[in-house]
C-alpha cells in the first residue's frame, strides 16, 4: 500500500529458498514506486519535519497538538504502527556515520516493501528523540506469512467440545468470563500461500493478522536488513544497530495504557484486560487467560505462563502432603523417645559430652542440646520417609502430565506440526556475519556459512575451560565457608559456653545452630555475588562460541547457566547433607581441614536439622530477592525515566513514547524465569526429605511470582516481540535430570543425614526394653572416651569438675575394650542397613516411577483424535479448492481431455481421503 492508503501499482518481492540477499542476507525484497526512486515514498516523514499528509484523504483537517497521541496508528489513522524504532541526533562521536547507517537502513526497509513515518523530535517530550513507526502493509504481511509458514484459518472448528465435567460448578469461582478465556473462534488452519487467498477466512486484510503476528514479520526484516558494506562484508540487522547506538530502542507497541481502555474503536484494548482479569495480586485465586496471553505476547511467552501455572496447581499437592508430614511430627514431637532422653535430667543430664573444639571449649551435658533435639524431630520422623517416596512419584505425575498439558495446548494454539528443524534454517545475523567461509547445505543445496571445525574446538575448549574456573571458583568459595563454619563454631562454642548473659537462648542458639545461620547467610551473599559476575561471562562466552540458530543460542546458554547455578546454589546443601559430621574423626584422633581446622561435628540429635536451616535460608532468600528484583527494580528505573512526563498532558505523551520510557524483557527475560523455576524445583526435590515444607513455601512464592511476572510483562516492561515455541525446551530434559537425581539425594540424606536408619536398627536389633523399644537409644549412640587419651592439640585447658570420661557421637569401642576406639559391630550393622535402604528406596521408587511413565501416555487419545480428525478436514478442504479451481478452469476454457482426467484425478483423491 502506498501512504494514500492504496495499493502500489507494482510490487515484486523476489524470495529464494534461502532468502538470500547477496548471499548473505536472508530476504531479498524490493519495491518499486511509479514516479518515484523509493527514498521518500511511503509515508515517510523525514527529520526535516516535510511530510505529505495533508495528501492523505482526510488528513488536512488534522491537528498533532490537538489530537491524542495515545494511538496504535499512523497520522493518516488507517495505518497501524508494527514496530518503532528511537534514535537521537544530538553531537556526539560517530553521529554522521550513525545518520549514513540509519539513511541506508530506512531506505533498504522501504525497498523491502515496509511504510515508514518519522516523529520529529519537536514533538517528543524531552526534545531530542526521533521516533520512525513501521507499517507492514498486506503485500509484505502475506509474503512473509508464507515464508515463515504461519498458519490462518480457513474453516470455524465445527468438533463438537469436550464434555463438560459434572463438577464444574465447583470451580466457577475460579473461572474468568469467557470473553478473557477465548478471545477468538477456534478454526482449522493450514499454512497461509499468498496464492491461495482465496481459501483462507479474510474479512478484512487490516486485522487479519494479529498485532503479535505482524510485529514478528516485521522484526524478521529488521533482523536482516543492511545497513552499510565494509571491506566488501555486508552489515545488517536491527541489532547491531542498536549495540552500536545507532538506534536507542526497537520495540513493538502496546496497543493501549494498562490501566484505560484505548478510545480508539479499533484498538483491541488487550492490554487492559490483561491487567485487570490477570496482572492483578487480588486475582491470585483465578485461573490464567492463557489463550489471550498468548494472543497478545505470543506463544513461546504462553507456554512459559502455562507451564508455570500447572507447576504450580501441581505444588499444591506436594503442599498439602508436606504439611501433612509436618504436622505428624508437630504432634508426635512429645512422644519422641530420642528428645525425651536427652531432655530428662537424669540421662542427658548426667552425660558429660566431650568439648566441642580444641582447648578453649569445655565439657558441657548432653540436655542443653534439649530444645534443637525436639525441633529436629519435626523433620526427621517416620513420615521423612514417606514424603521422600512420595515425592519420587509426584515429581514423575508432574512431568508426564505436563507433556499431555503441553500435547493439549500444541493442539490448540496450532503448534502441532511445529518443529524445531524449522529454527535451525533460521540462521543467527551474528552467525552469517562473523562466518566468512561458505560450503553447500546437503538439505536446502544452497551455499551458506559456516565455521571451521578447528576454529569451532578452539571456541569450545576456551569455553569449557572458562565454566570450569567458574565451577573451581564456587569450589573455592564454599571451601571458604567451611573454613569460617570451622573458625567460627569454636568461637560460638567457646563464648556460649562462659556466658551468662546468653543463658536465657543457650538451649535454642546452640554453637551448632548460630554457627549454621550464619554461614548460610554469609553463603546466600557470596551466591549472589558469584551469580551477577558470571551471567555476564555466560553470555560473552555463548557469544564467543557464535552458535548457529538462535534455538542453539538458547540451549547452550541454558546449560552453562544452569550447571553453574546448580553446583552455587546447591554445593553447601550437598556438604551439609553428606559431608558434615561423616568425617570429624574422634576425640582421640580429631581430622583437621588443612592440618588447623578441626572438622566439624554434627549436634547429638543429627545434621538434619542444620541441612532444613540452610535449605530455608537459600530457598526463602533466593525467592525474596528474586521478587524485589524482578518487581522493584523496574518500577524504579520507570518511575524515575517518566519523571519529566508525567506533568505532560496526555495528547502530549505519545503512545511511543511511553512504551519507549518502559524498561526491555530483552531475548533472555524468559530465560532468566525458567532459571529461576528451575532452581527453585531442585530445592524441592533433591533435598525435601530434610524439609517437607519446601513445597509449600514454592506454592506461595510461585502463587506470588505469576502475579509478579504478569504484572511487570504488562506495566513495566515494553512489549516483547512475539516468538513461537511448542515446548519449554532443553528445560524439560533438566527436569528429567533432576526428578531421576531427585531420588537419588532423598534416599541418601533418609540413610545417612537422618537418624531414621540408627534408629530402626537399634529397634529391631538391640532393644531390650519390651514396653519401650526406644529407651536407651541414646546412649547407645554415643560412645565413651576416656579424658587422658586427649592430644595436647587438643585437651582442654580446663577440667574443674575433674571428668574422667566423656561422650562422643559415634559406634566404637570403649577405651577399656581390646580393640579401643575402633568401630563397633552396631556401626557396620547400620552402614549395611543404609546401604540396603538406598538400593531398596531408589529400586522401588525408580520402579514406579518408570511404570507411572509408561501407564500414561504423553498425548491424550482425545487430542490424537482431534489431530487425526482436522487433518484430514483440512486436507479436504484443501482438496475441494483445488477442485473448485480446476472446474473454474472448465468453464474459462474448451473442454480438453486432459483438464478432464485432471478433474477425474482430483475427485478420486478426496474420495480416497473420506474413505481414509
Amino acid at each position: 500500500m502506498n501512504r494514500f492508503g492504496q495499493k502500489e501499482d507494482e510490487t515484486l518481492i523476489e524470495l529464494s529458498d534461502t532468502l538470500a540477499l547477496n548471499d548473505e542476507i536472508a530476504v531479498l525484497t524490493s519495491v518499486k514506486t511509479p514516479g518515484s526512486p523509493g527514498e521518500e515514498s511511503n509515508g515517510v516523514l523525514f527529520e526535516n519535519g516535510s511530510n505529505a499528509d495533508s495528501e492523505l484523504p482526510g488528513n488536512s483537517e488534522i491537528d498533532k497538538h490537538r489530537q491524542s497521541k495515545d494511538s496504535v496508528f499512523f497520522n493518516d489513522g488507517i495505518r497501524r504502527i508494527d514496530f518503532v524504532l528511537s534514535y537521537t541526533d544530538e553531537p556526539i562521536k560517530d553521529a554522521e556515520k550513525k545518520a549514513e547507517r540509519r539513511k541506508e537502513f530506512e531506505k533498504n526497509l522501504q525497498q523491502a516493501g515496509l511504510h515508514l513515518e518519522t516523529e520529529d523530535k519537536k514533538e517528543s517530550e524531552n526534545g531530542k528523540t526521533f521516533f520512525v513507526k513501521v507499517h507492514a502493509p498486506w503485500e509484505v504481511l502475506s509474503t512473509y506469512a508464507e515464508v515463515l509458514n504461519i498458519k490462518a484459518p480457513i474453516k470455524e472448528n465445527d468438533i463438537p467440545p469436550r464434555n463438560d465435567n459434572p463438577f464444574e460448578f465447583l470451580s466457577k469461582p475460579f473461572r474468568l468470563p469467557k470473553e478473557v478465556m477465548q478471545p477468538e473462534p477456534d478454526y482449522f488452519t493450514a499454512p497461509f500461500s499468498k496464492q491461495r487467498q482465496e481459501l483462507y477466512l479474510i474479512h478484512d486484510e487490516s486485522t487479519f493478522f494479529t498485532p503479535s503476528t505482524r510485529n514478528r514479520i516485521v522484526y524478521y526484516i529488521l533482523s536482516r536488513c543492511p545497513y552499510e558494506t565494509e571491506e566488501g562484508k555486508k552489515k545488517f540487522g536491527i541489532k547491531r544497530l542498536l549495540t552500536n547506538g545507532t538506534y536507542l530502542a526497537a520495540y513493538p507497541l502496546h496497543d493501549c495504557q494498562y490501566w484505560n481502555k484505548a478510545k480508539d474503536k479499533n484498538c483491541e484494548s488487550e492490554r487492559f484486560t490483561l491487567y485487570s482479569e490477570w496482572a492483578r495480586f487480588l486475582r491470585f485465586y483465578k485461573e490464567q487467560p492463557l489463550d489471550l496471553i498468548r494472543k497478545y505476547y505470543g506463544e513461546k511467552i504462553g507456554i512459559y505462563f502455562a507451564w508455570l501455572g500447572f507447576y504450580t496447581e501441581m505444588l499444591f499437592f506436594a503442599a498439602v502432603v508436606g504439611f501433612i508430614c509436618f504436622l505428624y511430627g508437630w504432634i508426635t514431637m512429645d512422644e519422641n523417645m530420642s528428645s525425651k532422653e536427652i531432655c530428662d535430667i537424669s540421662i542427658g543430664g548426667e552425660i558429660i559430652m566431650c568439648p566441642l573444639c580444641d582447648r578453649n571449649c569445655e565439657y558441657w551435658k548432653l540436655n542443653t542440646t534439649c530444645e534443637p533435639s525436639q525441633y529436629s524431630h519435626l523433620f526427621d520422623n517416620v513420615a521423612t520417609l514417606f514424603f521422600a517416596i512420595f515425592m519420587g512419584i509426584w515429581v514423575t505425575l508432574f512431568l508426564e502430565f505436563w507433556k499431555r498439558r503441553q500435547a493439549r495446548l500444541e493442539y490448540e494454539w496450532d503448534l502441532v506440526d511445529f518443529e524445531e528443524e524449522q529454527q535451525q534454517l533460521q540462521l543467527r545475523p551474528e552467525y552469517e556475519v562473523k562466518c566468512t567461509l561458505r560450503k553447500r547445505n546437503p538439505v536446502t543445496q544452497e551455499d551458506e556459512p559456516y565455521l571451521p571445525l578447528t576454529s569451532k574446538a578452539a571456541r569450545f575448549c576456551f569455553s569449557g575451560a572458562t565454566v570450569l574456573f567458574w565451577i573451581s571458583l564456587i569450589i573455592a568459595s564454599m571451601i571458604a565457608v567451611i573454613v569460617y563454619r570451622l573458625a567460627v563454631y569454636a568461637a560460638f562454642a567457646s563464648i556460649m559456653e562462659n556466658n551468662e548473659s546468653l543463658e536465657p537462648i543457650s538451649g535454642l542458639l546452640t554453637p551448632q545452630l548460630a554457627t549454621s545461620v550464619t554461614a548460610s547467610c554469609l553463603n546466600f551473599v557470596i551466591i549472589m555475588i558469584l551469580n551477577f559476575l558470571y551471567e555476564r561471562v555466560a553470555i560473552w562466552i555463548t557469544d564467543m562460541e557464535i552458535p548457529r540458530t538462535h534455538l542453539e543460542y538458547e540451549n547452550r546458554l541454558t546449560m552453562k547457566m544452569f550447571l553453574f547455578q546448580f553446583v552455587n546454589y546447591y554445593s553447601s546443601c550437598f556438604y551439609v547433607a553428606f559431608f558434615k559430621g561423616k568425617f570429624a574423626g574422634y576425640p582421640g584422633d580429631y581430622t583437621y581441614l588443612f592440618s588447623q581446622w578441626r572438622n566439624e561435628e554434627c549436634d547429638p540429635a543429627g545434621c538434619l536439622i542444620e541441612l532444613t536451616t540452610q535449605l530455608t535460608i537459600v530457598m526463602a532468600g533466593k525467592q525474596i530477592w528474586g521478587n524485589i528484583q524482578e518487581a522493584l527494580v523496574p518500577w524504579i528505573w520507570n518511575w524515575w525515566g517518566r519523571r519529566k512526563a508525567r506533568g505532560h498532558p496526555e495528547n502530549l505523551y505519545s503512545r511511543w513514547e511511553q512504551d519507549h520510557d518502559l524498561q526491555t524483557f530483552g531475548n533472555l527475560g524468559l530465560f532468566y524465569e525458567y532459571l529461576e523455576m528451575v532452581i527453585q524445583f531442585g530445592f524441592i526435590t533433591l533435598f525435601v526429605a530434610s524439609f517437607p515444607l519446601a513445597p509449600l513455601l514454592a506454592l506461595m512464592n510461585n502463587i506470588l511470582e505469576i502475579r509478579v511476572d504478569s504484572w511487570k510483562l504488562t506495566t513495566q516492561f515494553r512489549r516483547p516481540v512475539a516468538a513461537k515455541a511448542h515446548s519449554i525446551g532443553v528445560w524439560q530434559e533438566i527436569l528429567n535430570g533432576m526428578a531421576i537425581l531427585s531420588v537419588v539425594t532423598n534416599a541418601f540424606i533418609v540413610s545417612f543425614t537422618s537418624d531414621m536408619i540408627p534408629r530402626l536398627v537399634y529397634y529391631y536389633a538391640y532393644s531390650s526394653n519390651e514396653s519401650s523399644p526406644m529407651a536407651g537409644y541414646i546412649n547407645s549412640s554415643l560412645s565413651v572416651f576416656n579424658v587422658s587419651d586427649f592430644r595436647d592439640i587438643s585437651r582442654p585447658l580446663e577440667n574443674p569438675m575433674g571428668y574422667t570420661t566423656c561422650r562422643y557421637r559415634d559406634y566404637r569401642f570403649p577405651p577399656d575394650h581390646e580393640r579401643r576406639y575402633m568401630h563397633s559391630m552396631q556401626f557396620w550393622h547400620i552402614l549395611a542397613a543404609k546401604m540396603a535402604f538406598i538400593i531398596i528406596m531408589e529400586h522401588v521408587v525408580f520402579l514406579v516411577k518408570f511404570f507411572v511413565a509408561w501407564m500414561i501416555p504423553d498425548v491424550p487419545s482425545e487430542v490424537k483424535a482431534r489431530i487425526k480428525r482436522e487433518k484430514y478436514l483440512t486436507q479436504k478442504i484443501l482438496h475441494e479448492y483445488e477442485l473448485y479451481k480446476l472446474k473454474e478452469k472448465l468453464c474459462q476454457k474448451d473442454c480438453t481431455v486432459d483438464l478432464e482426467r485432471e478433474v477425474i484425478a482430483t475427485e478420486g483423491k478426496v474420495q480416497l481421503s473420506e474413505v481414509m
